[in-house]
């Protein structure tokens, strides 16, 4: 959905919609939409190009545990305060240090702000470093793939540190002594 900032009369414009979650990429690798995702947001003019952008998505994701595999789901509740400006050819330079105003702002071109982008970057920010489904999941048996959570396994998984390997030649001739 694009939001046309042209269509703001006044100082500010108030947004409510429900997207469905078919509007989002269901190839996403790190997460899926579940629910109807509800977007409130106030829009309002801070400049005669400038946007200052403040509101809330609420959502439920899907996302796959980083240690058994599994689906889980994670609830979002986000809220967010940006500063929107034009596109520039100056804000397409590739190499120069950003500031802490850098990453409140955010760029529209033409006019319109897309705020299916918006709820995407919002969405990537709530996702765990590495998502798990539960604090204490036990993962995948190394040997045979068995979800640890629901069931034991009968392998016996051994490894051994190959760079100690020369330690483990000392200690099996000390025992042969």
């Amino acid at each position: 959905m694009l939001f046309d900032l042209r269509q703001i009369h006044g100082e500010r414009a108030h947004v409510e919609r429900t997207f469905q979650p078919a509007v989002f990429d269901p190839a996403d690798p790190d997460y899926r939409v579940e629910t109807p995702v509800r977007l409130s947001m106030d829009v309002e003019k801070a400049g005669s190009d400038t946007f200052r952008v403040t509101g809330r998505v609420q959502a439920q994701l899907e996302l796959d545990c980083g240690r058994c595999v599994e689906p889980f789901d994670l609830p979002v509740n986000a809220t967010f305060e940006l500063r929107y400006v034009p596109v520039t050819a100056e804000s397409a330079l590739p190499e120069r240090q950003i500031g802490d105003d850098d990453l409140i702002t955010a760029f529209y071109s033409e006019g319109v702000l897309d705020v299916i982008d918006l709820m995407r970057e919002q969405f990537q920010l709530v996702l765990p470093m590495k998502p798990l489904c539960r604090e204490d999941c036990k993962g995948l048996c190394p040997e045979c793939g068995t979800n640890l959570n629901r069931a034991a396994c009968e392998c016996a998984p051994r490894w051994e540190d190959p760079r100690l390997a020369a330690l483990k030649g000392l200690l099996d001739r000390q025992k042969e002594n």
